[in-house]
Parts: structure tokens; C-alpha cells; sequence
């Protein structure tokens, strides 16, 4: 078939959207919301090109979320988003593609069979976009406030990406543009059109929604975990006795003190509880059945192993951690002065947001081994989502 290319436009700041960096490089559920958007474009049967477009100062946030993905390296986008499509669309001149989909960062939920209907779409016209019906009544209103008529909803539609188009004519179209002055289009069909060329509709989808503000944000989340129905609890329990040392390892963190904890592993009875509860939330046995402490490479290894294959056997059961609950119980050392630490290393190794994550810490009132002080104890709650019928 011709050799399909697309652009992902990723250069904007998305100021709109709130946040400590620019929308596209934020989250969304478990992965950040641009890697979302091209790994779409990368699974595409017919995609044989991706290009990502991105401003220079974010090439480390884009390394980050993209790993190593099989991607064309970023081209660098201009102060319009206009400009920032002509640059990708530039980068891919040399590859000479048929087909190119333009397609925006800011919508990680398009499907594959959508991405599917734009490349059929663009091939059979030679410009197509993604289209819905308007549901609600649409006036236009005049400089005074007041309705001057009310539109025709019939023959309304509102319009997602990707967009497809013949590339030839898309980048002539971008260049006659750029030469007359004109970086106003908001989309790449509106100067399609300009251009003198006919753009066919296909049909959209609802769930292909753009993130724009902060309540788009929530939105998204909340989609996310709606399709996860099977909600799941499991719960760990980990004990390590102290042992000679000038630390203890909890939640990935070393914590200064005058014994450690002895294990097989690093003993942070922290990471061992969650893995416990995360592996029963899933019913697939417990943290010794897939470490065993008889094998002798697990000697003295780093417990975020252990946590990231619990996380990883949820993600690959299409499933989602929506909550983990921790409580440490111990006399020394002071738990308190580390929590928010140790809350930021377990989600990074668990993937998921601060705000699911809870750490507290007691004592038993000198009662019992903790109460002695001859060593430490976690209780973990894990609350995991999964697709409704998951095996």
C-alpha cells in the first residue's frame, strides 16, 4: 500500500491545563499523555513514519516519556501550531511518504480502528478529518452580547485529528500559506480548504477527547479508571528482624540508623508488603513464590525489582493501581521525617500519582518484637482496577 506517515504535533505549552510543565508531558492514569499519542501512531499496521514535533527546550522531557520507542527524531516546532505542522511535515519531505496524518498530542485516546478510517479516508479523497455530529443548539452571538442567528445543527460537525491528507498537496498548501503570511489556521483542513481543495468528513469518536484545561485533566482519569470495573483488594504483610548495620532500607529510601534490617533481599519490609498486596489484589501467589529466598540471586537485590513485577504483571493484565495503603510499625527510627520521600519512591516504582499513595507509621506501645525493638513491620493495602472479566 503507499507509505503512510504522521506528524504528531507536541510543541505548544499547554499553560491552560495548569501543572509544573507543558500538558503534553504530563500524565494521564499510568503514562504520559504524548506517549500515549504516538504509541497509537507506532501500533498502526499502515503507519510506516512517525514524526513527533516538540519545542528544543523540552528534548529531555520528550526523551523521558518516549524511551525507546521506534520513532523519526523530533523536529522542532515554531510559535503557531501552523508552523509547528509545516516544520514536521518538513522533516518528512525526504522520505517522499503518500499519505501523512496530522495529529495533535493533546488527544491520547484515539483508537487504532480510527487511525485505520483517516488513512482509508485520506486515500480514497486525498484530504480527510474525523468528524461528529453537534448535539447541542448552536447560535452565533454579535459584539453586543446578543444571538444574531441560530445554525443549522445538521449540517454541524465538530472536528478531531488525525487528520489525512495527501502529502503532496498538504506541504505546497503550508508553503503557499507561509509565503503569503498566513499563520492563522487552527487546523490543517482549514488551510487545506484555503488552499482551494475539498476536505471529506469520516466518522470521529466520542472517547477522542482533547486535553486542554485541568478539568480535562480529571476527565481523562476518570475515563480511565471507568473502563476498569473489576475492582480488586489485596493486602502484605512483611517482617524483618534488625541485624548489625548503619541503616535501614524502607520504601527505597536508606534511612540512617544504628542496626539494619536482615533479609535475603535488602529486607525494606516497605516494598515487600506492597508487592505482597499487589500480587493478592491479582490472586498470583505472593512475593516468595516468584523470588524465593533459596535462590541465591536474590541475595542483597534492590526490593524495587520486586515492585516494579507486581506493577508490571497489573499492566499487563490491562489493569490500573488506584491505591496503595502502607503502615509501618516500629519504635526507631522516626518514620515521619521520611514520608513524603518515601511516598514519592514508591509511586515513581509503581507508576501511579502521589496522592495514591499513603504511608503511616506507629508503635505497638512496647508490646511485642517491635515494641523490643528487635526489628520492623509493614502492613500493606493495594487497591487494583482491572478490565471486568480479566483472567
Amino acid at each position: 500500500m503507499p507509505g503512510v506517515a504522521a506528524v504528531v504535533v507536541a510543541a505548544g505549552r499547554g499553560e491552560r491545563a495548569g501543572g509544573d510543565r507543558p500538558k503534553q508531558f504530563r500524565r494521564i492514569g499510568d503514562d504520559v499523555m504524548l506517549r500515549r499519542a504516538l504509541l497509537t501512531l507506532v501500533e498502526a499496521p499502515n503507519v510506516g513514519l512517525v514524526q513527533p514535533v516538540i519545542r528544543p527546550e523540552d528534548r529531555k522531557l520528550f526523551e523521558a516519556a518516549v524511551g525507546t520507542m521506534t520513532i523519526l527524531p523530533p523536529a522542532f516546532g515554531g510559535a503557531t501550531r501552523q508552523a509547528s505542522v509545516r516544520a514536521g511535515l518538513e522533516a518528512l519531505a525526504a522520505q517522499k511518504p503518500d499519505i501523512v496524518l496530522v495529529h495533535d498530542a493533546a488527544r491520547p485516546f484515539a483508537s487504532a480502528a480510527l487511525v485505520a478510517r483517516a488513512i482509508d479516508a485520506a486515500q480514497k479523497t486525498g484530504a480527510a478529518v474525523p468528524a461528529l455530529p453537534v448535539t447541542d443548539t448552536i447560535k452565533s452571538v454579535d459584539r453586543q452580547g446578543f444571538v444574531a442567528a441560530t445554525l443549522d445543527r445538521k449540517t454541524l460537525r465538530t472536528i478531531q485529528t488525525p487528520q489525512g491528507f495527501a502529502f503532496a498537496p498538504l506541504i505546497d498548501a503550508h508553503h503557499k500559506a507561509a509565503a503569503q503570511g498566513r499563520e492563522d489556521f487552527t487546523d490543517d483542513a482549514a488551510l487545506f480548504e484555503w488552499a482551494g481543495m475539498k476536505v471529506s468528513v469520516f466518522d470521529g469518536e466520542p472517547g477522542n477527547i482533547k486535553i486542554t484545561s485541568a478539568d480535562d485533566f480529571a476527565r481523562a482519569e476518570a475515563m480511565q479508571f471507568a473502563s476498569l470495573s473489576d475492582v480488586r483488594t489485596g493486602t502484605g504483610i512483611d517482617v524483618h528482624a534488625f541485624g548489625p548495620g548503619d541503616h535501614v532500607v524502607l520504601g527505597g529510601l536508606a534511612i540512617p540508623h544504628d542496626r539494619m534490617l536482615t533479609g535475603h533481599s535488602d529486607a525494606d519490609v516497605v516494598l515487600h508488603a506492597a508487592t505482597d498486596a499487589i500480587l493478592g489484589a491479582l490472586a498470583e501467589g505472593d512475593i516468595g513464590a516468584h523470588f524465593p529466598p533459596s535462590d541465591p540471586q536474590w541475595r542483597g537485590a534492590s526490593s524495587d525489582r520486586f515492585l516494579k513485577f507486581a506493577v508490571a504483571r497489573v499492566a499487563a493484565r490491562g489493569g490500573r493501581i488506584a491505591h496503595l495503603d502502607l503502615t509501618v510499625v516500629c519504635e526507631a527510627p522516626k518514620i515521619c521525617p521520611h514520608r513524603d520521600a518515601m511516598r514519592a519512591k514508591i509511586a515513581e516504582l509503581a507508576g501511579i500519582a502521589l496522592e495514591r499513595v499513603a504511608v503511616k507509621a506507629t508503635t505497638s506501645e512496647k508490646l511485642g518484637f517491635t515494641g523490643r525493638g528487635e526489628g520492623i513491620a509493614c502492613y500493606a493495602t493495594a487497591t487494583v482496577r482491572l478490565p471486568f472479566g480479566a483472567e
